[in-house]
């Protein structure tokens, strides 16, 4: 035996009349709220069409401090406004893309074109 455990055997249980204290220990089950901020951090730098990017990463932001505070409630009500954000962000600057793909590649081919059955004819 370990002396630790020679000293309780010998001791014994502890006698007296006093209180039998209890500690309670009360542990919050941290509900887990995604405040976005990478993704709005790269659609403020990416994807900004009308500064959806970067009102995304302000809210986002403040999700952040709200759930540091302990505020559950407002860092939910904040974080889901920030993937709103980001999520038209996301596809607006993809139809932006899209429209100037379209504009710098499809008109001026086209615009060949014309030009070249013009001279052959």
């Amino acid at each position: 035996m370990h002396q630790e455990e020679h000293e309780v055997a010998v001791l014994g249980a502890p006698q007296g009349s006093g209180p039998v204290m209890s500690t309670v220990v009360n542990i919050r089950s941290e509900t887990v709220v995604p405040d976005h901020i990478v993704w709005s951090l790269f659609n403020t730098l990416f994807f900004n069409p009308c500064c959806l990017g970067f009102v995304a990463f302000a809210y986002s932001v403040k999700a952040r401090d709200r759930k540091m505070v302990g505020d559950v409630t407002g860092a939910q009500s904040y974080a889901s406004t920030a993937k709103c954000l980001n999520i038209w962000a996301v596809v607006l600057g993809l139809l932006v893309i899209s429209a100037v793909t379209i504009t710098v590649i499809v008109i001026p081919v086209q615009w060949f074109q014309t030009i070249l059955e013009e001279l052959l004819d």
